[in-house]
C-alpha cells in the first residue's frame, strides 16, 4: 500500500498529523508494507521569497487580532502538539517562502533521506531556534539527514532544480480536491484530510487494506491555501 501525504513545513497541523499518523501506522499490522511518501504543498506561494516575518505578528495581521491574541491562538495548537509529545514553541519562529524546503525534500527523496529531512525541518521550525528559511540552516539540515553538503548547496542556488516536482505535486494536490493540508491519499483511491486522531488513521488503513471503502472522517484541523491554520476544535 501506497500513501501520500501533502503537507507544508509552514504548517503546524501538518506537524501534528504527522506524528498522529505515525501512530497511527505503528498500530496497523501491516506496517512493514507500507511506503509512505511526501509530496509538496506551498500555503503561501506568493509571500515573497527571502521575507520573513514574525509568526505572531503574521496571525495577529491575518485575523485582526492583537498580538496578545495571537499569541493566545498558538497556545491552543501547542497544547495539541504537546498532547502527541511535541515540543512546540509559540514565540520566536518566523513565517515565509516554503520553495526552497520543498525542493530540498525532493532531493532528500531522491537520494532516499525525504522523512529524516522533513523530521528534522520540523523539529527546526516548531521547537527549535532555526530558522527554516535560512539558506544556512537549510544546509545545515541537509547534512544532518545524510545529504552531501555539496549537492544541497548546489539545489539551493539553482532555481530549477527540484522546482518542476514541487510544481507537479501542487498540481495533483488541485486534481485531487485537496484544498487544505495535511492531506493523505491510500493507494490513489481514498482522501483523509486534516490531523486526524491516530486511531482515525489505523481505520482508514484497515480498510484500504481489506479493500472496502474508508468511512469519511470527521473534520479535523488543517491548514488552508490561504495560509490559515485554526487553533483545535472546541
Amino acid at each position: 500500500m501506497r500513501v501520500e501525504i501533502w503537507s507544508d513545513i509552514a504548517c503546524p497541523w501538518c506537524y501534528i498529523g504527522k506524528a498522529r499518523f505515525t501512530k497511527g501506522l505503528a498500530a496497523f499490522a501491516h506496517r512493514d508494507e507500507v511506503e509512505v511518501v511526501f509530496r509538496s504543498f506551498e500555503l503561501d506561494p506568493n509571500s515573497p521569497k527571502g521575507t520573513v516575518a514574525p509568526v505572531l505578528e503574521m496571525l495577529a495581521k491575518k485575523y485582526g487580532r492583537t498580538l496578545e491574541e495571537a499569541r493566545g491562538m498558538e497556545e491552543h495548537v501547542a497544547a495539541s502538539a504537546r498532547a502527541e509529545g511535541l515540543t512546540y514553541r509559540t514565540d520566536g519562529r518566523d513565517h515565509g517562502n516554503t520553495f526552497d524546503i520543498h525542493r530540498l525534500l525532493h532531493l532528500a527523496a531522491a537520494r532516499g533521506r525525504q522523512e529524516e529531512l522533513l523530521d528534522l525541518a520540523y523539529r527546526a521550525n516548531f521547537a527549535q531556534e532555526r530558522s527554516v528559511f535560512d539558506a544556512e540552516v537549510l544546509v545545515a539540515l541537509a547534512v544532518e539527514a545524510g545529504l552531501d553538503e555539496a549537492e544541497a548547496r548546489t539545489v539551493l542556488a539553482d532555481e530549477t532544480a527540484y522546482a518542476a516536482e514541487v510544481r507537479a505535486d501542487e498540481r495533483e494536490a488541485a486534481e485531487l480536491g485537496a484544498n487544505a493540508v495535511p492531506f493523505f491519499v491510500l493507494d490513489r483511491r481514498y482522501g483523509i484530510s486534516g490531523g486526524q486522531p491516530a486511531e482515525v488513521f489505523t481505520q482508514a488503513l484497515e480498510q484500504a487494506w481489506a479493500g472496502r471503502e474508508v468511512s469519511e472522517p470527521a473534520a479535523a484541523d488543517a491548514c488552508d491555501q490561504a495560509g490559515a491554520c485554526p487553533a483545535p476544535q472546541a
